[in-house]
């Protein structure tokens, strides 16, 4: 898990892009392989390298991701190198959300931790699901730590929970590219195929440490 987990976040540039921590078919049926590779080896891919050429000759080349993002946030002059490493870093985030055979009610330390925020996991789900299905365009739906709680928030484009002081614990992407091939505009099936059948919750509790 550890690896899996931290290995990208720890590296400078130039960065390359980490390999799905499951096989292209693994999500079936409820993401496809097509959309796996499609999402991962094109989009994915694009963040990555667009990021490693704006950073190519500045400061930037011997910070990490993540202090790329904390770096360029708010400053417009940035907006574009902001945009694809958070991008880069979001989609890292996303795809250790999730494996085969997801989903279900989650055990241990997370599901205390997501009983004593929201009431009950059945009360997380609904509040999960609505904020992804209300995020309006292009965007993610996030479970967060904040204050010693769990909330859900929803987040515009590339915006990360790591520039507003909250700790990521779960994510799904809501763009469009990550489920129209399967699931056309009923994004509402999306979202309840991710938290019923994929999410990883041994990564989620990962996160909470």
């Amino acid at each position: 898990m550890e690896n899996r987990s931290l290995n990208f976040m720890k590296a400078t540039a130039p960065f390359e892009l980490p390999p799905l921590p499951y096989s292209y078919n693994a999500l079936e049926p409820y993401i496809s392989e097509k959309t796996l590779s499609f999402h991962h080896d094109k989009h994915h891919q694009k963040y990555v390298s667009t990021t490693n050429e704006l950073i190519k000759g500045t400061e930037f080349e011997k910070f990490t991701l993540e202090e790329i993002i904390k770096a360029t946030a708010g400053n417009a002059a940035s907006t574009k190198l902001f945009n694809n490493a958070a991008q880069s870093w979001n989609h890292w985030f996303y795809w250790n959300c999730m494996k085969s055979e997801g989903g279900k009610i989650p055990k241990g330390r997370i599901k205390e931790a997501i009983d004593s925020s929201f009431g009950s996991y059945d009360n997380f789900a609904k509040e999960f699901s609505t904020m992804a299905n209300d995020q309006f365009g292009s965007g993610y739906a996030w479970l967060v730590m904040e204050g010693g709680k769990l909330k859900v928030i929803k987040t515009s484009n590339a915006d990360n929970p790591i520039v507003h002081n909250q700790k990521p614990i779960l994510a799904i992407d809501v763009w469009e590219h990550a489920y129209y091939l399967d699931y056309q505009n009923k994004r509402q099936d999306h979202v309840m195929a991710f938290i019923n059948n994929c999410i990883d919750w041994e990564f989620a509790e990962f996160n909470l440490k």
